[in-house]
C-alpha cells in the first residue's frame, strides 16, 4: 500500500480493478481541514481520463510498470515504430499514445516505453533531446546570448524560443519537461 500523498505524475495505481497512470498531481492545504490530493488519472486499458480527490493519509494499491529500452524507427501517418532493445521486436504506438513526445521524436532516439500487464501504456523521454534548427529569422549585429528571444522550429516541427543569436542549421538542446531551450551544442 502507498500513501497517496507520495504519487506522482506517472506513477501508476490500481483502483476498483483498473490500473490508472497519474497525469496530473496537485496537493492541495486548506486552511482547518486536512491536506488533499487531487490527481487527474488516465486508464490505461480505455485511455479515459478522470478525476479522483484523496485525503493525503489514504492508502492506494501500486500498479507495476515495466521499462523498457526502445529506440524510434519511424513514423506511417497516425502510427509510431519503436524497436525494443533487448529483443529487436518492433512495438506500434498510435499518435493519441505518443502524446506530446510527438515534439521531440526523431530517428534513432533511445528512449523508454512503460509497460502494464505486457501493454504499453506511455513514453518516457530522456529529459533533454538535440535538435537542429531549421528555421528561424536571421539574428541582428549586436545580438548576445542575453538579449531577446525568437521563435525556431526544429527538425520535428516543434517550435521553440531560442537566444537571437542562433540561426539555422545550429544544434540546440531541448527539455522535454518543459519544451524550453536550454543551450546551444554546434
Amino acid at each position: 500500500m502507498l500513501d497517496a500523498g507520495e504519487l506522482r505524475k506517472g506513477s501508476a495505481i490500481e483502483l476498483e480493478g483498473n490500473i490508472y497512470q497519474v497525469v496530473e498531481f496537485q496537493h492541495v492545504k486548506m486552511q482547518q481541514r486536512q491536506p488533499v490530493v487531487k490527481l487527474k488519472l488516465r486508464d490505461v486499458q480505455s485511455g479515459n481520463v478522470t478525476e479522483r480527490n484523496f485525503q493525503s493519509g489514504d492508502k492506494v494499491n501500486p500498479a507495476f510498470l515495466e521499462h523498457r529500452p526502445v529506440q524510434y524507427l519511424y513514423n506511417d501517418g497516425d502510427l509510431y515504430y519503436f524497436m525494443d532493445n533487448e529483443n529487436y521486436e518492433q512495438i506500434l504506438l498510435h499518435s493519441e499514445q505518443v502524446g506530446d513526445a510527438l515534439n521531440y521524436l526523431k530517428e534513432s532516439l533511445e528512449l523508454e516505453i512503460l509497460f502494464c500487464q505486457d501493454k504499453p501504456v506511455n513514453l518516457e523521454l530522456p529529459s533533454a533531446v538535440e535538435l537542429e534548427i531549421v528555421e528561424t529569422d536571421p539574428g541582428f549585429k549586436g545580438d548576445r546570448a542575453t538579449a531577446g528571444t525568437k521563435p525556431a522550429r526544429t527538425e520535428t516541427g516543434f517550435t521553440v524560443q531560442v537566444p537571437l543569436f542562433l540561426g539555422e542549421g545550429n544544434v540546440i538542446k531541448v527539455s522535454t519537461r518543459t519544451g524550453e531551450y536550454l543551450e546551444k551544442v554546434s
